[in-house]
């Protein structure tokens, strides 16, 4: 098996290698189907939580008792959320997915997990993190804590359908990736925005402006991983008009690489506005520069081995890159 095939099972839902090899073969399309083998998927969910609960440890100056319990709860819903979106998308997407090179072998279009099989397994992964949604957020109601994670819930549902309605299907999945951050936050006692309208507070509206740009990164960060902005999504560029699929590939052709250049931007008017060290500009702004400058620079974007390559690592470099400046922020309330 070639170096193409191989990645493009490992990442197009398909994975059956590493500790996946050893499970029983009757468990495998679950395991895919959730895509926890390799746990990219997972950590695309589960990073911007980790920017969230870091930008409200840098604003409180918290303990690390308190931010290591944040990290450790959104942890997990993290994991229940990203089985439940994953399942749920390729429940949505299989006559689409059929019709792709790239994904006509996942578990539902080959027919080895049935339609209500997956609906059923989607609606236990949702209950297992709506279960931990009170204990996201101790100093907020479970009424308030759902209003802040009802943008997400919605987006996640509609994402399926957004490549059949807009040519910015990542956008729509780069908003629900990037609302971690609002709830990240929110369990280090930080609010993306606050509002009262009952006037329980008697307090005016506010915006952390900070956390909308790092937000705004985030969205575009997600974008260059999963769809890659012409890297990923150009694998399946002739595939996706044959379907009529829409996306940013489609769109823009081979000029997706604009895009590419606009998130280091707002990750420096993040650091301005948060008042960032030194450290935090090094590591998360100048590391993602690297990162995206290797992408536009290497990548082959008409070379699926190449996109295969950036896809599966590029994700870590930028995400890397971007934890590293905030931890590095972080470590400074101790020293």
């Amino acid at each position: 098996m070639d170096l193409n095939t191989t990645l493009a099972a490992q990442y197009g839902g398909n994975s059956n290698t590493g500790c996946v090899g050893y499970l029983p073969t009757p468990w495998l399309p679950y395991i895919q189907v959730a895509r926890l083998s390799p746990p990219a998927g997972f950590f695309l969910i589960y990073l911007p939580h980790v920017f969230g609960v870091l930008h409200g440890a840098i604003a409180r100056q918290a303990p690390l008792e308190e931010t290591a319990r944040a990290a450790a709860i959104t942890f997990a819903g993290s994991l229940f959320v990203s089985n439940a979106i994953h399942i749920w998308n390729d429940l949505i997407d299989a006559p689409l997915d059929a019709q792709v090179e790239r994904t006509k072998n996942r578990p539902i279009p080959r027919g080895a997990v049935s339609p209500s099989v997956a609906l059923l397994y989607t609606f236990s992964q949702t209950i297992g993190a709506l279960a931990l949604l009170p204990y996201v957020a101790p100093g907020y109601s479970i009424r308030e804590t759902s209003i802040y994670a009802l943008p997400s819930i919605v987006g996640w549902m509609y994402h399926p359908w957004a490549k059949c309605h807009t040519n910015y299907p990542q956008a729509v999945l780069g908003f629900c990736v990037a609302w971690g951050i609002v709830i990240g936050s929110l369990a280090m006692d930080v609010e993306l925005f606050t509002y009262d309208p009952f006037g329980h507070q008697n307090s005016a509206p506010a915006v952390d402006f900070a956390a909308v740009f790092l937000f705004l990164a985030c969205i575009l960060w997600t974008m260059i991983y999963d769809i890659t902005l012409g890297i990923y999504a150009h694998q399946d560029l002739q595939d996706d008009q044959k379907a009529e699929i829409k996306s940013i590939a489609v769109l823009y052709r081979d000029k997706t690489w604009v895009l590419l250049l606009d998130m280091s931007g707002l990750l420096t008017v993040y650091g301005i506005v948060g008042g960032m060290t030194l450290s935090y500009y090094v590591l998360s702004v100048g590391g993602s520069i690297v990162t995206l400058s290797l992408i536009v620079a290497r990548a082959e974007l008409r070379s699926s081995e190449s996109c295969w390559w950036w896809f599966g690592n590029g994700f870590w470099y930028a995400g890397g890159a971007i934890t590293a400046g905030l931890l590095a922020e972080y470590a400074q309330v101790f020293l």
